[in-house]
């Protein structure tokens, strides 16, 4: 996965994305092709959401 990434942008597969939806910024990048994992639906970390309570 990291070969499908930006410089500087951390990039999720959409397990992850689940795991932590409630507490950050992600940006849906669309289906991308994964060596020897086929399609998966990927996303970008732009960073934590404000107001969460602890």
């Amino acid at each position: 996965m990291e070969s499908m990434s930006e410089p500087g942008r951390i990039n999720i597969s959409e397990n992850t994305y689940a795991m932590i939806k409630d507490v950050a910024e992600c940006e849906y990048r669309g289906e991308i092709e994964a060596k020897n994992r086929g399609k998966l639906k990927m996303y970008f970390v732009q960073g934590m959401k404000t107001g969460i309570p602890s």
